[in-house]
């Protein structure tokens, strides 16, 4: 126990320093022994639980290169996180899947598929993640992959595009964030454009990988309507 808090201290004030990124290599070499405490840190306020979701893909990455097997069953820890059958409400978890599969070819081959289907309504027994708090993160998370994997995302529009009408309209803004990082699918422009010309002022959080930011949920669906 005193070894975990330990841990938990040095890697925070890792985190926590203005060149956080620059420790990124050190934390990831700590391996399956840094896990447990950066999980504890996606509990923590929103710039933090970020900052460990993207130590905790660097961790994955380094992971997938030198035991793959361990590497796999933090990404299985996540699906569980974000199951029903687990009980968990799974804060900070599609942002961590995200960041994971974004550092890790191997991993983004093999569970790439899996991050989309917590925004897919079949209507049946699903991935679907019907928390509107913890759906504005899988929106997010699907951006931030499609962001550097765009190629292997264009069928993601469709269901992206569902989003659109989403009860919650921050999650209607985040799917908008989502649709920004893939070329304009112009079936959709309609609905963007309704979202863009209507008044939704609500603002969503957003991290551009060192620091929060936001924008309206009408912002976004201009700044996906202007994607070529």
């Amino acid at each position: 126990m005193a070894r975990m808090r330990q841990a938990k201290g040095e890697l925070k004030g890792l985190l926590s320093a203005a060149n956080w990124r620059e420790y990124l290599p050190t934390i990831a070499q700590g391996g399956v022994t840094h896990i447990g405490p950066l999980f504890s840190f996606l509990l923590l306020e929103p710039l933090m639980m970020h900052k460990a979701a993207v130590a905790l893909g660097a961790t994955c990455s380094y992971l997938s290169e030198t035991s793959p097997e361990k590497a796999r069953n933090v990404v299985r820890r996540y699906m569980w996180h974000l199951s029903e059958e687990s009980g968990n409400i799974g804060w900070g978890i599609p942002e961590a899947f995200a960041e994971t599969l974004v550092q890790s070819k191997l991993l983004a081959q093999e569970f790439y598929k899996i991050l989309i289907t917590y925004v897919i309504d079949l209507g049946r027994e699903d991935n679907y993640c019907d928390n509107n708090y913890l759906r504005r993160s899988c929106f997010w998370a699907c951006g931030r992959f499609a962001e550097q994997n765009q190629a292997l995302c264009l069928d993601w529009r469709k269901w992206l595009a569902k989003g659109l009408d989403d009860e919650d309209v921050i999650c209607r803004g985040m799917a908008c964030f989502a649709l920004t990082k893939l070329p304009l699918d112009f079936s959709i422009v309609p609905k963007l454009q309704s979202i863009a010309q209507g008044s939704y002022p609500e603002r969503c959080v957003l991290f551009d990988g060192e620091q929060l930011y936001e924008q309206s949920v009408s912002d976004l669906a201009m700044l996906a309507l202007r994607r070529s």
